[in-house]
C-alpha cells in the first residue's frame, strides 16, 4: 500500500557537466583562501581556489574542472573544461563544457562557453560568446597582438 519513494539525486553547488559530480574527496589542488599565487598556473584534475591568482590558468586536460569559491580572485585568462564559478575573475574566460555562475559570480571579461547556467545575482561585464562544441586546449594561445604608436600618435594593432 505504501510504497518507499526512490531518493532523487540532489543538485548540489558542485555538479558539473556530463553527469559527474565533483565533492571535497575529489579535489586534486587547493589554494587557500590566504595564499596569492604571481604567475601562469598548469593543472589537471580539480583545482578548488579560495585564494588569489595573478596570471593565467590553464587546464592540461579534458576533464579538468575548476571551483572557484566565493573568496576566491583570478586576475588573467582561464582556459578551462568546466568552471563552478562563485567568486571573482578579471580576465577572459574560455570553457569548453560548462559554466556554473552562483550567485557570488563576478567576470570582468569576454566568457567562451559550450553551456551556460547562470543564477540570480551574478554578474558578466563583458561579452557572453556560445562556441558549441569548440575546445579550447591548453595549446591554444592567446592571440599576441601588437600595439605600436605611430609618427602621427595613432595606435597601430598588428
Amino acid at each position: 500500500m505504501f510504497k518507499k519513494k526512490k531518493a532523487q539525486p540532489t543538485t548540489t553547488s558542485n555538479n558539473v557537466s556530463n553527469n559527474s559530480s565533483v565533492d571535497r574527496s575529489e579535489v586534486n589542488t587547493l589554494i587557500g583562501n590566504t595564499t596569492t599565487l604571481e604567475g601562469d598556473l598548469h593543472f589537471t584534475g580539480v583545482l578548488k581556489i579560495d585564494g588569489t591568482i595573478k596570471g593565467n590558468l590553464v587546464a592540461e586536460s579534458n576533464d579538468s574542472v575548476l571551483i572557484l569559491d566565493q573568496a576566491g580572485n583570478i586576475e588573467g585568462e582561464v582556459r578551462v573544461p568546466s568552471m563552478i564559478i562563485n567568486g571573482s575573475i578579471i580576465g577572459n574566460v574560455y570553457a569548453s563544457e560548462k559554466i556554473d555562475l552562483y550567485p557570488q559570480a563576478k567576470i570582468m571579461g569576454d566568457v567562451h562557453y559550450n553551456l551556460l547556467e547562470m543564477e540570480v545575482g551574478a554578474e558578466v561585464n563583458g561579452r557572453m560568446l556560445r562556441q558549441e562544441g569548440q575546445a579550447f586546449s591548453a595549446s591554444e594561445n592567446t592571440v599576441d597582438t601588437t600595439v605600436e604608436e605611430t609618427v602621427d600618435g595613432s595606435l597601430e594593432v598588428s
